[in-house]
């Protein structure tokens, strides 16, 4: 039995914390798991700036209401749900992704939560799990499954590695070139050939 596992940032809607830097007119929080490979790091310096300039999280949350899904990802993922079981992957949060997973037609998403305080700034993150995208590959292959993962970060990689097959999608070049050996791909139908062809 097969499923596939997706990034949902960068691969199925743009990158919040791209839009709410251009949005907020921030631009250290235009970093992402493309530029910084340490997510610790990443988040606890961007709990740091939101707190510096006093954002809230339903500043983040108005922003994220603006967002649509990136152009062809919900006829991708439409099309990939009808032939085999798909499972987002985020590290995203629950309070940044409900309005997209509405916008992508409720897709299965695991991700992780915020510690928001009572004032609503963001205090802190948790992690669903420790590594929780090659956690959560290897538990799916404990229960049987073959995985199939593409996502286009740092982050991703393990995944990828980790199961049947895997692809980069969207990536950046540095990533392309120290990863030579997983195909990467630009458009959705290239990606969704790939699948079926690993399927």
């Amino acid at each position: 039995m097969n499923i596939v596992c997706l990034d949902l940032e960068g691969v199925l809607v743009p990158e919040i914390w791209i839009a709410f830097s251009e949005e907020s007119g921030i631009p250290e929080l235009s970093r992402t798991t493309r530029d910084e490979p340490d997510y610790d790091k990443l988040m606890k310096w961007r709990i740091g700036i939101l707190a510096e300039h006093g954002l809230g999280l339903d500043k983040i949350q108005e922003t994220i209401s603006k967002i649509d899904p990136l152009p062809g990802a919900k006829d991708f993922l439409d099309k990939l749900r009808s032939i085999t079981q798909v499972i987002i992957i985020s590290d995203t949060f629950e309070q940044f992704a409900t309005p997209l997973m509405k916008k992508l037609g409720w897709p299965t998403l695991m991700c992780n939560s915020l510690v928001v305080g009572e004032d609503g700034m963001i205090r802190d993150y948790k992690m669903r799990c420790e590594q929780s995208k090659l956690t959560t590959v290897k538990a799916l292959q404990s229960m049987g499954y073959d995985t199939i993962a593409s996502g286009d970060s740092f982050n991703d990689l393990a995944m990828i590695e980790a199961g049947k097959t895997g692809f980069l999608f969207r990536t950046t070049d540095k990533i392309r070139e120290d990863h030579p050996d997983i195909e990467a791909f630009e458009e959705y139908d290239d990606l969704l050939a790939a699948i079926k062809k690993a399927l």
